[in-house]
């Protein structure tokens, strides 16, 4: 290998490693918050969360409960207020092992990590609290029964002075709730009120991963627009005097949606898409509450009239599908991949957001879709994620190809270019022009050798956004040891991979960084092999950069999930073959035994250079002493 090139790919490679350093470590990227404003409608402020409500330390009233069976969720609601509080996922464990409990979502007010969502209507014109329905409300059943997909709960609840209102409450076989609700006027004044719906958390989620690669707080989409709020930037929110704390408040024209993220679930209000809503934020540092509401604007239901407005209510796992459905309006990826347009479905523009797909969004979007349909076919996650790699590899292939011709051809040049500093000698300008020359005359780029690292690094950041954010990738097991290809490898050479009887150091400690397992070992061997195809560099310094480059990049990647190491090992396995073929078709025959054994004979010269210097001093000594 040249010097030239030499030089060029150990740029490539340390530009690669202190990308992906500053990228993971130094610069999480910028939270945006929603712009703060004042609400334009007639709906006021509230000092607390909503009329009634009780602090989060204390729960609600007992109150008789609706239970909700679905295939994917299970729990109940509460008739005090029509909350609903108490939703566990049933096809989702909070760990692998078999006994692991179900992961619960939403906890009833008053219990530790309070999550809950509640409807109700606020009072406008002559209206007083206790004429409308709130927190505090405890509704009537008309039906019996669980709430399940097709057979849906109906509440009702009359507040004596011509207003009836009726609550029904649906759910689908994943995890949308619709909330229709009707208000009668049979008395003999108009009634003027608007309706909210509002998601609480009191205090931060007790399982917050804090990684800033991942966006956990709220999230809200209004007129086209999206918009992500920190927990921590939420406590920050300037204050709003008709919200009585730190919030923002946005006016949206078409509709919208919002709620709260964690980084396998979320909740969200959805109202009726193309109509204004207003959309707050805020935080009730009294209660340490989380709060994301959103407002229906005022109405007047006059004498002999009724009225009734919708709202749907997302909570449950992020699964892309589910999701791409909910949304309704598939694009090329999501129809070239299998979505239909459910016609009686009304879609939520934009929901596929609701997923933090990052920077590389452009990218992720469709790798992600890939790698789920891939999925689909074989049924085995770490398989797809090797899938994918080649299908990656072949849509770069040509740019490869190039890149790797490129290099080859650098090789046929050694002679001439040998020559070329043998007659410049230490005349570095003319060297420099002549190799100049010699690269246009040979219609040879001599940095082309750098592009393949180069590609692979947005893919690479895509790909890992992919595995460490989608829920797809939890707990989803590849072969033997590793059944959680979102997780570390668990295997580790602290106790030889589990040869000796002691368990291995826990994910995340500085032993199981230092103790690494068999994924990060094959992924340090790879990379070494792959050097190997070129002789190692005359330069000394470049020869140690080569040399520590892959055992650097073992112990860097030994933390992170295994399936993007197992993306790693297999895009180096394919990256040598394809530089050993071409190689091999452009006459050159790659020696990689000759190149390790001459690695070694350089350390063994390295070694007794620096003993001869000491043996000579030795000598020195005891020829004065005589």
């Amino acid at each position: 290998m040249d010097e030239k090139n030499n030089k060029n790919l150990i740029l490539a490679m340390v530009l690669s490693a202190l990308v992906i350093l500053v990228w993971f470590w130094l610069f999480p990227p910028p939270e945006t918050t929603a712009p703060v404003e004042t609400a334009t409608t007639e709906q006021p402020g509230a000092a607390l969360p909503e009329a009634g409500a009780v602090a989060g330390s204390e729960p609600v009233p007992e109150a008789p409960r609706l239970r909700v069976e679905t295939p994917q969720l299970e729990g109940s609601i509460s008739l005090r207020g029509g909350r609903i509080d108490d939703l566990r996922l049933k096809n989702y464990h909070e760990t692998i092992e078999d006994d692991s409990p179900i992961v619960r979502l939403l906890t009833p007010q008053g219990e530790q990590g309070a999550w809950f969502a509640l409807f109700g209507w606020r009072p406008a014109g002559s209206l007083t609290e206790g004429d409308v329905p709130g927190a505090q409300t405890e509704w009537t059943p008309v039906t019996t029964g669980a709430l399940s997909p097709g057979n849906p709960a109906k509440l009702t609840w009359d507040n004596g002075k011509g207003l009836t209102f009726t609550r029904e409450i649906s759910v689908d076989e994943e995890f949308m709730f619709t909330v229709n609700e009707t208000v009668a006027n049979s008395g003999t004044g108009d009634a003027s009120m608007f309706y909210y719906g509002q998601i609480q958390r009191y205090g931060l989620p007790a399982n917050m991963k804090s990684f800033f690669i991942l966006h956990e707080g709220a999230i809200a989409r209004a007129d086209g627009k999206l918009t992500e709020t920190t927990y921590k930037n939420i406590v920050a929110l300037d204050p709003v005097e008709r919200e009585a704390a730190p919030a923002s408040v946005v006016e949206a024209s078409d509709g919208g949606w919002i709620g709260f993220t964690d980084h396998y679930w979320m909740s969200l209000l959805v109202p009726e898409q193309g109509k204004p809503i207003t959309q707050v934020t805020k935080y009730v540092a009294s209660h340490d509450l989380y709060l994301t509401e959103a407002r229906q604007p005022t109405v007047i239901v006059t004498p002999g009239q009724s009225l009734t407005t919708s709202t749907r209510f997302f909570v449950g796992a992020k699964e892309w599908e589910a999701i791409r459905d909910y949304q309704n309006e598939p694009g090329f990826v999501s129809k070239l991949f299998g979505a239909k347009v459910d016609e009686a479905r009304a879609p939520i523009p934009g929901f596929i957001d609701s997923i933090d797909w990052g920077w590389f969004y452009f990218l992720t979007k469709p790798i992600f879709a890939l790698l789920h349909w891939i999925h689909g076919l074989i049924g085995n996650m770490g398989l797809a994620i090797i899938a994918l790699t080649f299908v990656l590899k072949l849509i770069v292939l040509p740019l490869a190809y190039k890149s790797y011709v490129s290099m080859a051809r650098m090789k046929e040049l050694q002679p001439e270019m040998e020559a070329l500093k043998e007659r410049a000698g230490e005349d570095k300008q003319r060297l420099q022009k002549e190799m100049l020359q010699l690269y246009r005359d040979k219609k040879v780029n001599p940095a082309a050798g750098c592009l393949p690292i180069l590609i692979q690094i947005p893919i690479f950041f895509s790909l890992y956004k992919v595995i460490f954010v989608t829920i797809e990738l939890r707990h989803a097991p590849f072969f033997g040891w590793l059944q959680d290809l979102s997780a570390p490898d668990p295997s580790s050479l602290f106790n030889l991979f589990g040869a000796l009887p002691w368990d291995a150091p826990a994910t995340g400690s500085i032993l199981h960084l230092v103790f690494i397992g068999v994924l990060p070992i094959l992924l340090g061997i790879s990379m070494w092999l792959q050097q190997k195809l070129n002789p190692a560099p005359t330069d000394p310094v470049q020869a140690s950069i080569f040399a520590w480059m892959p055992w650097v990049f073992m112990f860097m990647l030994g933390g992170f999930a295994s399936g993007l190491v197992v993306y790693w090992i297999t895009n180096n396995v394919i990256t040598f073959s394809q530089q050993f073929i071409i190689m091999r078709s452009h006459g050159h025959k790659p020696d990689i035994f000759g190149n390790i054994r001459s690695g070694f004979r350089k350390k063994e010269a390295a070694a007794n250079a620096n003993k001869a210097p000491a043996g000579k001093l030795a000598d020195k000594g005891s020829a004065k002493k005589k």
